[in-house]
């Protein structure tokens, strides 16, 4: 063996120790480096779920961000609702304030009413007497025209009356009684009696001042009842009367009485009108107009002047000289046909004098007639 192989072996050897200890730290270094993979896996995963993390963090911090906004906003609504709420208490406190006051004012507003409503009502009660005081008066001024006509429709049935009461006792006087003759006579005489008695009757119905009672009123029966007051007085003046009483009976809500005052008003208006007239007539017509019944009563006349037809229904108005008329007739008429629910208007009749229509609700009865 020589000197050199000791050597080699020694070199082999110390070659395959660095080999072995190369593959160790090879070994070492494979697992530091797998270990290093694994690491970087580990941290990649760390990474993502940091990042995952981050962006929940982020919505996280956006929901608070807006969940503080909203609060925010919330606090800021709350606040002013707190401050709205205060002015409303403090309003309400004001409006408790005022409406004791309206109540209080209130309060004695009502006891002022109370007292006005009493007054009115006394003021009307006042009014409606004066009212039925005027239309008395009128009703007496009336039948004071009427005096002469009144005297003379009672004087015929008084000398008729004379006149067969005398001729009866004349026959017993000259002996001849004959019963059937003496009956006759009689019976002439008690029929004068009923018609004077019927006059002075219709006289102080018209006259009385009664209690004002609503029912159903032919019209036509009354406007004869009118005529028959006036009779005289027209004959006297030469005043022809034309009735037309239309078709059928015309009923009205009224009052018999103070509808005959209305009539002989409007025929005294009239019979004054035609005195100076060359034709003198009076026409009446009644006519359905279902809910009224039209009364209309035209003249020959000359007729309203223009500028007094607004004032021809005042109270005391009155065309004719002092002394001659009270003014109170269409005054009257007015108040009277108003207090039934009509109307009364002056026109121009077809012959050119004044016409005055009058309107009248009709009856219940009526006003379901065709």
């Amino acid at each position: 063996m020589s000197a050199a192989e000791p050597q080699v072996d020694a070199e082999a050897e110390q070659l395959r120790e660095r080999v072995a200890e190369l593959e160790l730290r090879m070994a070492q270094a494979e697992e530091r480096r797998r270990a290093l993979l694994h690491i970087m896996g580990d941290l990649n995963d760390s990474n993502k779920r940091l990042g995952d993390q981050r962006k929940a963090m982020l919505h996280i911090l956006g929901d608070y961000e807006q969940d503080r906004s909203r609060l925010a906003k919330q606090t800021e609504r709350l606040d002013n609702s707190r401050r709205a709420l205060l002015h409303i208490l403090s309003d309400s406190h004001d409006s408790n304030l005022r409406l004791e006051s309206s109540r209080k004012a209130m309060i004695h507003i009502m006891g002022d009413l109370r007292e006005t409503t009493a007054e009115i009502e006394r003021r009307e009660h006042e009014l409606r007497e004066k009212q039925e005081q005027l239309i008395q008066a009128g009703k007496l001024a009336t039948l004071g025209e009427l005096t002469t006509g009144i005297a003379h429709e009672l004087n015929n049935p008084l000398n008729n009356i004379g006149l067969f009461i005398g001729n009866a006792i004349d026959r017993i006087e000259l002996g001849r009684i004959e019963p059937d003759a003496m009956r006759d006579e009689l019976g002439k005489a008690m029929e004068q009696v009923r018609k004077a008695t019927e006059i002075i009757s219709h006289l102080r119905t018209f006259g009385r001042a009664a209690t004002i009672v609503y029912e159903p009123v032919e019209i036509v029966p009354v406007i004869e009842r009118s005529l028959s007051l006036m009779n005289e007085q027209l004959r006297l003046r030469q005043i022809e009367v034309a009735v037309e009483p239309g078709t059928g009976p015309l009923l009205v809500e009224g009052n018999a009485i103070q509808l005959e005052q209305v009539f002989v008003n409007l025929l005294t208006n009239a019979r004054d009108a035609l005195a100076d007239a060359t034709e003198r007539r009076i026409s009446i017509a009644c006519e359905k107009q279902p809910p009224v019944g039209v009364i209309r009563f035209a003249d020959t006349g000359p007729g309203v002047p223009e500028e007094l037809e607004q004032r021809i229904f005042d109270p005391f108005f009155t065309t004719k000289e002092v002394g001659a008329g009270t003014g109170l007739g269409l005054s009257i008429t007015y108040g009277i046909v108003t207090e039934h629910g009509g109307t009364v208007e002056l026109g121009h009749g077809p012959e050119g004098g004044a016409e005055f229509t009058i309107t009248l609700p009709l009856t219940g009865v009526e006003e379901a007639q065709p």
